[in-house]
């Protein structure tokens, strides 16, 4: 008999996850969301309880457990620390570039600016702090999902203003841009901002109208985005 497969587990345990995410159920009812065969639900809610990942109410049917809630306030620390770096870092790279600058996290299929350090004066590319942007255009979108698994991108694809091909230019060189993708007359360059085991956090960006920022952007821009990435990779270890 072969070995089970440990992502198709996975993939059922994160259906039960799923299954109990708006409201608890019973163990019938896990069954009917899941579609699973009565005892593997049984035996991965069994194990999901022993890691906190699911509890028991007093009737006895699933519900989240306290380690989801521990594993979303870390998420959201990262976040908030992941804004305040790029925020003191933003200002200057806004000042090098001489555009705006933002900094965005991925959200699923969607990219949320976190911060963003806006040009003073003159036409600028606005992009406030809480807006949630397409992870099918743009150069973050781009920096965000070069990285990415391919099943996590290969879905978004179809829908995109990029291909397959951009994205692998993109882990080449490090960096992204693009040209009108998300809003005629704008340009944008990116680049991932990593953690020390090289798992992409998010991406920092520049942004502006492209008669300035040019459709082939300048070394000095590139290199101003790229030193930005590090920097702020380096303030969150």
């Amino acid at each position: 008999m072969g070995q089970p497969n440990p992502v198709a587990v996975l993939d059922k345990a994160v259906a039960i996850l799923h299954a109990v995410r708006d409201e608890p159920a019973t163990l019938a009812e896990l069954v009917e969301r899941t579609g699973l065969p009565r005892a593997t639900t049984h035996r991965l809610a069994v194990a999901l309880e022993g890691h906190r990942l699911v509890r028991r109410t007093p009737d006895g049917s699933w519900a989240p457990g306290p380690a989801l809630a521990e594993l979303g306030r870390a998420g959201a620390d990262l976040t908030e620390q992941l804004a305040d770096a790029a925020t003191r870092h933003l200002v200057a790279l806004r000042d090098a570039s001489g555009e705006s600058a933002q900094f965005y996290v991925r959200d699923g299929s969607t990219r949320v600016c976190v911060a963003a350090a806006e040009r003073l004066s003159g036409l600028r590319d606005t992009v406030p702090v809480g807006a949630r942007l397409p992870m099918t255009a743009g150069s973050a979108a781009h920096a965000l999902l070069a990285f990415a698994p391919a099943d996590e991108v290969t879905p978004l694809l179809p829908a995109a203003s990029f291909t397959a091909r951009t994205l692998l230019d993109v882990r080449r060189r490090g960096w992204a841009h693009s040209i009108a993708e998300r809003e005629p007359g704008v340009a944008s360059l990116s680049a991932p901002v990593r953690d020390g085991s090289g798992a992409v956090l998010g991406a920092v960006s520049v942004s502006g109208p492209v008669e300035r920022l040019g459709r082939r952007p300048s070394p000095e821009v590139v290199g101003a985005v790229l030193d930005t990435a590090v920097a702020i990779s380096r303030a969150v270890r």
